[in-house]
């Protein structure tokens, strides 16, 4: 069965819809499930990029419609995109799945952006209550803070940290946004830190995370070893959502998504992936 443009749009309408109905249940505080998703969509360009049907992807325009359809099945209420597309390629995803936007722009040529079903009331681009230093944070890092249908207000850090085997210019990075997130730390404030941290999970750049209170989603749901790149036949996990104050204490499930569109099939030459890293998919449950 296939599904043209039209009836994909005329589903997310639906889907837009319906959640335009939830503020009827402000008066309910009750935390609701929520799905985030922390995705390195590779520029939106498919993966390996010289396969020529990726290229016919891009040539065609359809890349943001595939990676839209794609992410929909797993109903997520927030992404985040490292190496995002074109300010326009994002808000044509963004459309497609009735979502919020924001771009948080990059010190090179990789900037991020933070999509979510829901408002996104405040924005800032590298919050260090600064100017950013020349060296840091060339990819991205932004923080947002949304506004959930129970009234709560819920801190999302969007990040892609420096790459390279040498850690030096990352410890920096990571130690900068523990100095600014420290006082939404201290009052225990619900917060997630989601995107391609560019490290794995037995360096110093990760236990600084965990000393500083940050909860690995998929250390402590997941199955496996977690790897997220690269989507042919995956051997690293650099990719995170992580969670602090009460909603790291309702993570029910933590998997990078190596599956349909988002792996490359080895058995044939001419397939491709929808980038080179997996997503990493979190979800935490609701409250009683």
């Amino acid at each position: 069965m296939t599904i043209s443009r039209r009836e994909f749009c005329a589903a997310l309408g639906a889907a837009s819809f319906s959640a335009a109905a939830l503020p009827a249940f402000a008066d309910d505080k009750r935390p609701l499930p929520l799905r985030v998703i922390a995705y390195n969509v590779y520029v939106c360009k498919g993966w390996p990029d010289d396969r020529p049907l990726a290229k016919i992807a891009v040539q065609k325009g359809q890349m943001a419609r595939r990676l839209a359809m794609e992410l929909a099945l797993y109903d997520p209420d927030i992404i985040n995109f490292s190496e995002s597309p074109s300010e326009a390629l994002a808000k044509e995803v963004a459309g497609y799945l009735g979502m919020n936007h924001v771009r948080f722009p990059s010190g090179g040529s990789w900037p991020g952006t933070l999509l979510s079903k829901f408002e996104i009331t405040e924005s800032e681009n590298v919050p260090l209550g600064g100017e950013r230093p020349k060296d840091l944070f060339t990819r991205h890092w932004g923080r947002g803070i949304i506004k959930l249908p129970n009234g709560e207000s819920l801190i999302v850090h969007s990040a892609h940290l420096h790459p390279g085997a040498d850690p030096a210019i990352r410890l920096r990075e990571v130690r900068a946004m523990l100095a600014s997130m420290k006082e939404d730390l201290a009052a225990g404030r619900s917060m997630l830190l989601i995107g391609d941290l560019n490290h794995g999970p037995d360096t110093e750049e990760y236990k600084l995370w965990m000393d500083a209170g940050w909860t690995d989603t998929f250390a402590k749901v997941g199955k496996g070893a977690g790897l997220t790149i690269k989507a042919d036949t995956p051997q690293y996990r650099i990719d995170y959502v992580l969670a602090t104050g009460p909603i790291a204490n309702r993570i029910t499930e933590s998997r990078p998504l190596f599956e349909g569109a988002f792996r490359v099939n080895v058995a044939d030459d001419t397939s491709f992936a929808l980038s080179d890293h997996l997503p990493q998919l979190a979800v935490f449950g609701g409250g009683t």
